[in-house]
C-alpha cells in the first residue's frame, strides 16, 4: 500500500469515527500538539495534529439536521481537541495546590480538569463557527485559521484573559523565527500557523492521483514553505541588524534565592530568607564577595521579602546598609494601604484596606524611591471573582489574603530610575500578555520582570513562562531583565537572545550589562491592529475566491 493510500485510509477513519472514538481522537491530537510548545519546541508535530481537527470538522459539516447539528458536532470535536491541549499544557497548575496540601489539596483535581475544560470552550466555539462558514479545499484552512485566531485573541482578553500557550508560539522557535513576533504579534502568528501546519496533509489527502496531486503539492509548498521562508528571512535580517551596544555605566545583579514555596511564608523562616537575599546580593556569579562593587542595580524576585518591608524599619535599614550610595534595589514586595482615620482612633482597629503586589525601588539609603503596583492579577491566586461572596462560604485564593489584592493604576506607569531608560514593570504572569508598550502610559525603554515560579515546581510551567517572557522582549524590541525566586532568571535582549541566565533550582546571582533597545518592531507600534488587518485580508481573500472558484475543489 502506498503512502498516499495509507493517508487516505487514515483520513477516512478519522472522518468516520463515531462515539467515544471521535472524542478520543480529538483529545489525543490536542494533547500531542503541546509538543510544539516550550520546552519541547517540536513544532512539526502540528503537521500531524492540526489536520485531525480539519478532518473532524469535515465530517461535522456533512451531518444532517441543519446548522445547529453541524455546529454542535464541530464544537464537540473542537472541545475535545482543546481539552487535550490545555490539560497536558497546564497540568503543572496542580503543583500550586500541593504547596499547602492540607488546605488546598482537595481542589487539585478540580483545578487541573476544570480550567482546561473551560479554556477548551474557546476552541469549541472556534470549531463551531468554522463549520458554519466551511468551504471546500484550501479555503477551509483559512476559515479555521480565522476562527481559531479569533478564539485565541478572545481567550487572552475575556475575564481578564489567560493567553498561555497561544498556538502562535509554535512559530517562535528557533530564535530566527521568534523575530516574527515583533512583526505580527502572537495572535497574528496563530493566524498563519493554522494553514502552514495543516496544509500539507490536508491537501495531500484531498487531491486525486495524477497531475492534480502534483498541483496539490504545489499549493502545499506555497501555503507552508513560502511563509516559513519569508518569516525566516525577516528574522535573519532582524538578527543581522541588531545593535551590539549596552547602556553606558549600567551593571545589574540578579538574585535568584530558590526558596522552596512551602517555606516562603513560614513565620519562623522570614528572617533567614531576608538574610539569604542580602548575602546573595553581596556576591558575584562566581560566589566571590564584592559588596556590590560596580553594580548599579540589584534585582530581587517577586515578593522577595516574606513580610511587609515598608512596615519594618529594620529591614529598610538593612537594605540601606547593603547598598552603596549609587546602587538601587528593585524588588518584588507586598504593601498595604490602611484607613488613617481608624488608625488614629485605635491601634486595634488598624486593618488593611487595600493590599498590593508591587515592584519597589529602594535607593542607597534604604528609602523607597519608586513603586509599581501589579495591574493584572491572577484569578483564584491573588483574588477571587465575587470575592466577598466566595469568602463568605469559606473559599479563599491561594495567597490566603483576606479580601485579595487590589489592582494598580492603569495605564501601567513606567519607573524613572537613574542610569536606565523608562522602566516597564511586569510582575509574574503579566509577562504573558502581549502589548506591554500599549498598556503603558509611555513607551518603556527596558522591561523588568519579577516572578516566583516556585509555585509550579520543576515542571514545564516555569519553562513555558520563561519562553513567553522572551517573546515579549521581541514584540517590544526591548531588553527584559527577569528575576525569579525559583524558575529561570535572565537578561534577554530585544531579539529574544539570552545574555546571562540562572536555570531552574539554581541558587545564586549573576551580573550583566543591559543591551540597548533596538529599532521599534511593527507590532510594538500598531499592536493587535496588525493581527486585525491580517485577519481582514484573509477574510477578503476568502470572499473573493469563494465567488470565483469551485468551493468544492481542493483549491
Amino acid at each position: 500500500m502506498s503512502a498516499r493510500d495509507r493517508l487516505g485510509e487514515c483520513c477516512h477513519a478519522i472522518r468516520t469515527a463515531r462515539g467515544w472514538r471521535r472524542g478520543a481522537i480529538a483529545f489525543v491530537a490536542g494533547a500531542v500538539a503541546n509538543l510544539a510548545m516550550a520546552p519541547f519546541f517540536i513544532a512539526p508535530i502540528l503537521f500531524l495534529s492540526l489536520p485531525v481537527l480539519v478532518w473532524l470538522i469535515d465530517d461535522a459539516v456533512r451531518k444532517p439536521g441543519g446548522a445547529r447539528a453541524v455546529a454542535m458536532c464541530a464544537a464537540g470535536a473542537g472541545w475535545w481537541f482543546g481539552f487535550g491541549y490545555f490539560l497536558f499544557g497546564l497540568f503543572w497548575i496542580g503543583e500550586a495546590f500541593l504547596v499547602e496540601a492540607d488546605k488546598f489539596g482537595w481542589l487539585l483535581p478540580f483545578a487541573v480538569t476544570l480550567m482546561p475544560a473551560g479554556l477548551a470552550l474557546f476552541w469549541a466555539a472556534a470549531a463551531a463557527v468554522a463549520a458554519l462558514l466551511w468551504r471546500g479545499g484550501v479555503l477551509r484552512l483559512l476559515v479555521l485559521a480565522l476562527a481559531l485566531a479569533g478564539a485565541e485573541w478572545l481567550r487572552g482578553h475575556i475575564l481578564t484573559g489567560f493567553p498561555w500557550n497561544v498556538l502562535g508560539y509554535a512559530l517562535t522557535w528557533p530564535v530566527v523565527l521568534m523575530q516574527s513576533a515583533g512583526l505580527l504579534g502572537i495572535y497574528g502568528l496563530t493566524l498563519i500557523a493554522v494553514p502552514i501546519f495543516a496544509a500539507p496533509l490536508v491537501l495531500a489527502a484531498d487531491a486525486p492521483a495524477g497531475a492534480l496531486r502534483r498541483r496539490a503539492g504545489g499549493f502545499a509548498l506555497l501555503i507552508t514553505g513560502v511563509p516559513l521562508l519569508l518569516l525566516s528571512g525577516y528574522g535573519a535580517i532582524r538578527l543581522a541588524t541588531a545593535p551590539d551596544g549596552v547602556i553606558d555605566g549600567v551593571k545589574i545583579r540578579i538574585v535568584q534565592p530558590s526558596i522552596p514555596q512551602r517555606e516562603k511564608w513560614m513565620p519562623e523562616k522570614q528572617g533567614a530568607i531576608f538574610q539569604e537575599h542580602l548575602a546573595l546580593s553581596k556576591r558575584d556569579a562566581a560566589g566571590v564577595a564584592d559588596d556590590l562593587a560596580g553594580i548599579t542595580h540589584v534585582v530581587w524576585p517577586e515578593a522577595a521579602m516574606p513580610f511587609l518591608p515598608l512596615e519594618h524599619p529594620e529591614a529598610l535599614e538593612a537594605i540601606g546598609a547593603l547598598l552603596p550610595d549609587t546602587t538601587m534595589l528593585l524588588t518584588g514586595a507586598l504593601r498595604r494601604e490602611t484607613d488613617a482615620a481608624r488608625a488614629e482612633a485605635s491601634d486595634a482597629d488598624l486593618r488593611p484596606v487595600r493590599a498590593y503586589n508591587s515592584l519597589m525601588v529602594f535607593d542607597g539609603s534604604g528609602a523607597l524611591h519608586r513603586v509599581y503596583d501589579k495591574t493584572h492579577l491572577v484569578p483564584f491566586g491573588e483574588y477571587l471573582p465575587w470575592q466577598s461572596t466566595l469568602e463568605a462560604i469559606g473559599l479563599e485564593q491561594l495567597t490566603r489574603l483576606r479580601g485579595g489584592f487590589s489592582e494598580g493604576i492603569t495605564p501601567r506607569p513606567t519607573l524613572a530610575l537613574p542610569g536606565l531608560p523608562p522602566v516597564g514593570g511586569l510582575i509574574c504572569y503579566e509577562a504573558i500578555f502581549p502589548g506591554v508598550g500599549a498598556a503603558s502610559r509611555e513607551r518603556p525603554g527596558v522591561l523588568i520582570n519579577v516572578t516566583n515560579d516556585g509555585w509550579f515546581g520543576n515542571t514545564t510551567g516555569p519553562r513555558q513562562h520563561f519562553h513567553q517572557a522572551r517573546v515579549r522582549a521581541v514584540e517590544e524590541g526591548l531588553t527584559l531583565v527577569r528575576a525569579a525566586n525559583n524558575g529561570i532568571s535572565a537578561v534577554i535582549d530585544g531579539n529574544g537572545r539570552v545574555v546571562v541566565m540562572l536555570g531552574m533550582n539554581v541558587k545564586g546571582s549573576t551580573d550583566s550589562s543591559v543591551p540597548v533597545q533596538r529599532s521599534t518592531p511593527l507590532y510594538a507600534v500598531f499592536g493587535d491592529s496588525v493581527f486585525l488587518l491580517a485577519a481582514l485580508m484573509i477574510a477578503v481573500i476568502l470572499v473573493f475566491v469563494s465567488r470565483t472558484r469551485d468551493v468544492d475543489s481542493y483549491v
